[in-house]
């Protein structure tokens, strides 16, 4: 079956909505979010409200545990937006619809294993917190090495860094303009953990949201344009959240 991945949809409305509507387009029926629905953007509510309908597989993101809990271990805006977030999905006056957003995100899993494949928001051996970040393959080659080495399945699915692409295990990574196959990624022996990249927040200087399509021969790496300017407005109307929050998605980083 035809299965899209998405991650770090950031409470971006604007682009959680285009990407579905590129979903349903190409018919695709089954959707897997790898985390991070809230944090940093200015629809939490509303985002958390489609993940909830729409995806039948939905995991625990970092700014998801620390809406959740507590932020540990934030920069000052993240953590301001973490803490606005939190306010406002408390502050909902219906209560079924606020009791059933609060009793999601405390059973949100931190792995899915289906068909062979790992599924996790940071990384094989820390599911929520580990970055896999491009340039590791020449700053810190064992971390990747470590990861592959945890991994019990051939292919693993992964967000959190915000950066598409392929990691193997010599080890070495392939953003999707690179790959042989033109943002298409062939299955086959090879072990592979793979970033899906962002609905919400890009930051690989492509502003389009990102996410990828799995079936059994291939990952396919999508790009949907959205209404940034809409976005950035509603971030900067909101004194909780910095503008930088809003800016940076005007240059993809």
């Amino acid at each position: 079956m035809t299965l899209a991945i998405i991650s770090d949809i950031h409470a971006n409305l604007e682009a959680l909505q285009a990407v579905l509507a590129q979903i349903d387009q190409r018919g695709i029926k089954q959707i897997f979010c790898l985390g991070d629905v809230l944090g940093y953007g200015p629809d939490p509510r509303e985002c958390l409200d489609l993940i909830i309908d729409r995806c039948q597989i939905t995991l625990c993101g970092n700014h998801d545990q620390a809406v959740m809990y507590e932020p540990y271990n934030f920069n000052v805006g993240a953590e301001r937006a973490n803490y606005w977030t939190r306010q406002l999905l408390e502050d909902d006056s219906d209560k079924a619809r606020r009791d059933r957003r609060w009793a999601f995100l405390g059973r949100l899993p931190v792995q899915h294993v289906a068909n062979g494949t790992l599924y996790v928001h940071g990384s094989p051996r820390r599911p929520v917190n580990e970055y896999l970040f491009p340039e590791d393959i020449y700053t810190n080659p064992h971390k990747i090495l470590a990861n592959f080495e945890r991994m019990e399945q051939k292919l693993c699915f992964v967000g959190h860094t915000h950066v598409p692409g392929v990691f193997v295990d010599e080890p070495y990574f392939d953003p999707p303009d690179e790959l042989p196959d033109a943002r298409r990624y062939s299955l086959g022996r090879d072990r592979a953990i793979i970033n899906v990249g962002s609905v919400g927040q890009p930051r690989d200087h492509d502003t389009r949201a990102s996410f990828v399509v799995l079936t059994a021969e291939a990952v396919e790496f999508v790009r949907v344009e959205y209404d940034i300017e809409k976005t950035v407005r509603k971030i900067h109307d909101i004194p909780e959240l910095d503008d930088f929050l809003g800016s940076r998605l005007l240059d993809g980083r």
